[in-house]
């Protein structure tokens, strides 16, 4: 894998990830928030949205996974862990990076309604792409709608690798 181009620089993200703070702070005012951060990748994208978001929120992480080290969905979801804080009553805001098949938002959706009794459960995600969408989902706050493309950076990784550059580059074999 090589990197071919820069899809969203630094600061389109930041410009991004501040709006959606300020739209997510308007809509959960006076209500009980939980971040659910979906490792590993959401961890860059979760900490600046947390810092943009002005309410009092707790967060926690769960690992969930369909692609293993490949670059397509295996179909099927693994949730490695739930979470520590408990859910009961309160709005869930699964945080996420990229939803690309569905698979993984429409299974973490429906596991925290059936299994949780929140108050509510919605999706943030800093990429929608659709590209190869195979369940129709919902996310509720995106921060940016791609075509295609395979992504890495600011936390999305081929093979655990790339997570750490600041852009989002489009890589390819």
């Amino acid at each position: 894998m090589r990197i071919t181009k820069t899809v969203l620089n630094r600061q389109e993200i930041a410009e991004r990830v501040a709006a959606l703070g300020r739209q997510i702070t308007a809509d959960y005012q006076g209500r009980k928030l939980v971040l659910l951060g979906v490792l590993n990748g959401a961890f860059i994208f979760l900490a600046d949205l947390a810092r943009a978001i002005d309410l009092e929120v707790e967060i926690d992480f769960i690992r969930a996974a369909s692609y293993g080290n490949g670059t397509a969905s295996s179909g099927a979801v693994v949730l490695r862990n739930e979470p520590d804080i408990d859910l009961a009553g309160k709005d869930i805001l699964i945080v996420e990076d990229i939803v690309d098949s569905g698979l993984t938002i429409a299974w973490l959706r429906e596991h925290f309604l059936r299994t949780h009794q929140p108050a509510s459960v919605k999706v943030c995600a800093l990429l929608d792409k659709h590209e190869r969408r195979s369940v129709a989902v919902q996310v509720d706050y995106v921060g940016f709608t791609l075509a295609s493309g395979f992504l890495v950076g600011y936390g999305l990784d081929y093979a655990q690798k790339w997570r750490n550059l600041p852009e989002i580059c489009e890589a390819a074999s």
